[in-house]
C-alpha cells in the first residue's frame, strides 16, 4: 500500500505527534508499505534529515502561525492519485484544509488524526482563541473531519472529549492504539552516559519530567509539589527536560527559587537520542501532571523503560495506566500532584519492583509500535 502522510511540520520540537510519525515509519515499511510525507517545512529545514530514510516533500516555508504554504495544494492535487490512502496529522493549520480541498469527493480516501486538538481544555483555557476558531470552524475544520473516511482517535477518552468542543460536529469515528518503538535495552550504559553528562545527578533519586515546557503540561504544579516533599529525603532531585516553546522556563525557575528548591532541579533542555533514553533509565519514576494530554508518547516511552508513571487524570490514557497498575493517577492540581509524589515515596521496594514489571507489561500489551502499525493498517484497509 502507498500511504501519504500530510503534516504541518516535521520539527521534533512539535512533541509527541512528530515522534509518533517517526516511530511508525519503520514498522509500516517493514510490513511492505511505502510511506511518504508532505509538509509545510522549508526545503532547507535542518530537521528534515532527522526522520531517516523517508521521502519528504517540503512545500514551505509555511507563513504565519497558520502555516500557509501556497505550494502545498498544487502538490497535493498533482500527486494524491499516486497513493492508495492519505493520512492527515493534526488540524487548525493550513495543511489539513489543503488536504480537504485536494481530496474531498475524490477517489483517494483520507483519514485524520486530530492528536488531541479538539480537547475542550483549549476551549476553557483560551476562550478568545476558541471564539476565533469558531469563525472558520464551519468552513474549514468541520468539513475536513466530516468528509474524512474516518477520524482516528488514539484512545477512547480522546474520542469522548472531542465531541465537547463544538456543537457543529459530525464525523466517522475510529479508536486505535498509539505508541512508540521498544526503547534501547542497554539501560546501564545509557544511564551512565547521561550521568557522565550531568555528574551532579549521580547518587540522586531522580523524578523525571520530559516533555515540552508548556502551561498545559503542569510544570508549575510539579515544582510546587516537589517543594512539599523534597525535605523528606535530601537525595530527591527533579529533572525538568524539554524545549521551552513559550518562554515559560524563566518564570518556573523563579518559582523554584522562591520555594527554596532551585538547587534541587536540573534543566537540561530538550533531550534526544541516547541522552533522552539515559534520562529515563536514570530516573526512578516519571512525572507528567498535565492539564491536557491527548495520549502522551513520553508516558509510553517511560513505560517501555520499565518506569512507573505519576500522571494526572487529564492524560487520556490514565484509565489504562490505573488498570495495569503501572503508576499512580491523581487530579491535575497541586494537591493531586503532591499526592502522587507521596504515594511513590511511600511505596516499598517490593511494590516498586512489581510496578516496574507492570509498566513493562503495560507497554508491551498496549503501546508497542508494531501493534500500533498493525491496527492502523487494519483501519485504513477497510476503507
Amino acid at each position: 500500500m502507498k500511504i501519504l502522510r500530510v503534516i504541518a511540520s516535521t520539527n521534533p520540537k512539535g512533541g509527541g505527534p512528530i515522534e509518533g510519525i517517526r516511530q511508525l515509519q519503520e514498522p509500516l515499511v517493514r510490513m511492505g508499505h511505502l510511506v511518504d510525507i508532505v509538509c509545510c517545512d522549508a526545503l532547507d529545514a535542518p530537521w528534515l534529515n532527522q526522520l531517516g530514510a523517508i521521502n519528504i516533500y517540503a512545500c514551505g516555508p509555511g507563513r504565519s502561525g497558520y502555516g500557509y504554504a501556497p505550494l502545498l495544494l498544487p502538490w497535493l492535487k498533482a500527486n494524491v492519485s499516486n497513493y492508495d490512502v492519505v493520512i492527515v496529522h493534526g488540524i487548525w493549520q493550513y495543511h489539513s484544509f489543503a488536504a480537504w480541498r485536494a481530496l474531498a469527493g475524490g477517489k483517494t480516501p483520507y483519514f485524520v488524526f486530530t492528536h488531541g486538538m479538539l480537547d475542550p481544555w483549549f476551549k476553557r483555557t483560551y476562550p478568545l482563541k476558541h471564539l476565533k476558531k469558531w469563525l472558520y470552524w464551519p468552513w474549514a475544520e468541520y468539513r475536513v473531519l466530516r468528509d474524512a473516511q474516518s477520524v482516528i482517535f488514539t484512545c477512547e477518552e480522546e474520542r469522548i472529549l472531542a465531541r465537547e468542543s463544538f456543537w457543529l460536529y459530525r464525523c466517522q469515528e475510529t479508536v486505535t492504539s498509539y505508541g512508540t518503538a521498544t526503547p534501547p535495552e542497554s539501560s546501564a550504559e545509557l544511564a551512565g552516559n547521561f550521568l557522565d553528562e550531568y555528574p551532579e545527578l549521580r547518587g540522586k533519586r531522580l523524578f523525571l519530567f520530559l516533555s515540552r515546557i508548556h502551561e498545559k503540561k503542569g510544570c508549575d504544579l510539579l515544582i510546587d509539589a516537589f517543594s512539599q516533599v523534597a525535605s523528606s529525603d535530601q537525595s530527591l532531585h527533579l529533572v525538568i527536560a524539554g524545549p521551552d516553546q513559550t518562554g515559560w522556563r524563566a518564570k518556573l525557575q523563579a518559582q523554584a527559587l522562591a520555594l527554596g528548591i532551585a538547587d534541587r532541579i536540573t534543566w537540561p533542555g530538550m533531550l534526544e537520542g541516547d541522552m533522552k533514553w539515559g534520562a529515563y533509565h536514570s530516573a526512578e519514576v516519571f512525572c507528567l501532571p498535565s492539564h491536557q494530554e491527548n495520549f502522551g508518547i513520553v508516558v509510553a516511552e517511560a513505560l517501555g523503560c520499565g518506569k512507573p508513571v505519576l500522571i494526572s487524570n487529564k492524560v487520556n490514557i490514565w484509565r489504562e495506566i490505573e488498570t495495569d497498575g503501572a503508576g499512580f493517577v491523581n487530579e491535575d492540581t497541586v494537591e493531586g500532584t503532591v499526592a502522587g509524589l507521596r504515594q511513590w515515596l511511600a511505596t516499598t521496594n517490593e511494590q516498586k519492583i512489581d510496578m516496574t514489571l507492570s509498566a513493562k507489561a503495560c507497554f508491551e500489551a498496549r503501546y508497542k509500535i508494531d501493534k500500533v502499525a498493525e491496527n492502523l493498517i487494519r483501519i485504513i484497509s477497510n476503507k
